[in-house]
């Protein structure tokens, strides 16, 4: 795609007129769902300020890939494209949310427990070996909170951005974590996670804590601020498999896409081992 059919298309609403839309409640709270697909279940939760259309186009990937697609409708305008002054109030809301603890470390999201409760719910019809999870941005730390949930085993984390305001730092408690590591390591179940190098909102300390705190159940990815897209309503290098993703093969950006889609159809759909 050309740039400029690309920041034509950026301007456009996605009516996500190929998704169902569902209303699902947990824990007594309930939130729009966009589901697609058939297969087994991967969640996508959206960054920051929305479901944009760079964020359904990923989880159309998803979907073709033959998995079941279930995006929530975490925050913002579901479809609309993005822009600086629309992104901004809904940044500033996130980050006073109880639902997010977006300004604490060592804190897991309230969240994530609707989360969990989500995925517990879509496995049993879903079928496969467990639930896939990728989070961005706000939510890129969640999907690795969600490990929490026994269906959840394959989680990806997208420029995981909280706490806000600390170059480093895990947003789990550390309860949580020492949970999520044990059971990693007593189910052989590993982790992704990607970064632009000169992210200024996922900086290098950040995974540097998670490798800490991890180990090698997690494998993270640096990208090179070169391969983000020059063409992204934001400057700051920070969207790998959305806004800046180049969706061209020998990209970075695609090879990230690319890796992920394997890592989902490794872990939920190939027979595992005894």
């Amino acid at each position: 795609m050309a740039r400029a059919e690309l920041e034509a298309w950026r301007k456009e609403r996605d009516a996500l007129a190929d998704f169902e839309r569902q209303y699902l409640t947990f824990l007594d709270e309930t939130k729009l769902v966009f589901i697609a697909g058939a297969g087994p279940a991967v969640i996508v939760m959206t960054e920051m300020p929305c479901i944009s259309p760079e964020v359904a186009r990923f989880a159309r990937f998803v979907r073709d890939e033959g998995f079941t697609v279930y995006m929530p409708n975490l925050f913002g305008d579901p479809g609309r494209p993005p822009s600086t002054l629309y992104a901004l109030p809904q940044m500033i809301k996130g980050c006073v949310s109880k639902e997010f603890h977006a300004l604490r470390t060592n804190v897991t999201a309230p969240l994530t427990l609707w989360l969990r409760a989500l995925a517990a719910d879509v496995h049993p019809r879903c079928g496969g070996n467990g639930v896939g999870a990728i989070g961005m941005c706000f939510t890129g730390n969640f999907a690795l909170s969600m490990m929490l949930e026994p269906s959840v085993i394959a989680p990806v984390l997208c420029q995981p951005s909280l706490p806000i305001g600390r170059k480093g730092g895990v947003h789990s408690s550390p309860a949580d974590l020492a949970a999520i590591k044990q059971r990693m390591e007593r189910e052989d179940l590993t982790a992704l996670g990607y970064r632009f190098e000169g992210d200024a909102f996922c900086r290098k300390e950040r995974f540097d804590d998670y490798q800490r705190a991890l180990g090698d159940r997690i494998t993270l990815r640096t990208l090179p601020d070169s391969a983000a897209n020059p063409a992204a309503v934001m400057s700051n290098p920070h969207s790998v498999v959305t806004a800046h993703l180049i969706d061209k093969a020998g990209e970075p950006t695609r090879a990230a896409v690319d890796e992920i889609l394997a890592f989902f159809s490794a872990k939920l759909k190939q027979p595992r081992s005894a």
